[in-house]
């Protein structure tokens, strides 16, 4: 079962796609959400969930406060997932259905504090380089882009520029926190 950790959304069970997703477990959610939080990143921020699956770290970041939040996800029956879990949960986020890349190759709204990034564990390290090379113009100069995988994958390419912010294991589950270095001289 999976349901909302924390915030006004806290304890509602949340519907998961029967195939092709893996939820990030509430362990895991409740863990790395609260860390970002502590950050600042959650509060009165714009989220952005790639991969987003249930939609359930969208979700959580909305319930604690977050001030806009975007799920992209490219299957059909996973967005519909999503859409009734936010019906479910009351909470107001935009869901985009199409691919991660398609999505961030295209978007030219405001600039997001934080992205999530939880592609399947078989995606390749290439077109997760390319991605968030792609993804770094659509963060807000402090923004922060969060990356689960599974233990056996390789930290990230980030792009040049880029500095990691905090790695941690979960059992079965990688995250990594970076950012790009804009700090001026």
């Amino acid at each position: 079962m999976t349901r909302i950790v924390a915030g006004s959304a806290k304890g509602v069970t949340l519907r998961v796609p029967r195939s092709g997703t893996r939820p990030t477990s509430e362990k895991v959610r409740e863990a790395l959400v609260g860390s970002l939080e502590h950050r600042g990143y959650i509060s009165g921020c714009r989220v952005a969930d790639l991969f987003a699956g249930s939609g359930a770290v969208a979700l959580e970041a909305k319930s604690r406060g977050a001030a806009a939040v975007v799920a992209v996800e490219a299957a059909r029956q996973a967005a519909d997932v999503i859409h009734a879990n936010a019906r479910a949960t009351g909470l107001d986020i935009a869901i985009r259905r199409e691919k991660a890349e398609t999505w961030a190759a295209g978007y030219s709204g405001a600039a997001f504090d934080l992205i999530f990034l939880d592609p399947p564990y078989a995606y390749p390290e290439a077109k997760l380089a390319a991605l968030l090379a792609a993804l770094g113009e659509h963060l807000e100069a402090d923004g922060a882009v969060v990356v689960e995988r599974d233990s056996h994958s390789p930290e990230p390419t980030w792009p040049t520029g880029w500095e990691l912010l905090d790695a941690r294991s979960f059992g079965d589950t990688r995250v990594w926190t970076a950012r790009p270095d804009r700090v001026e001289a």
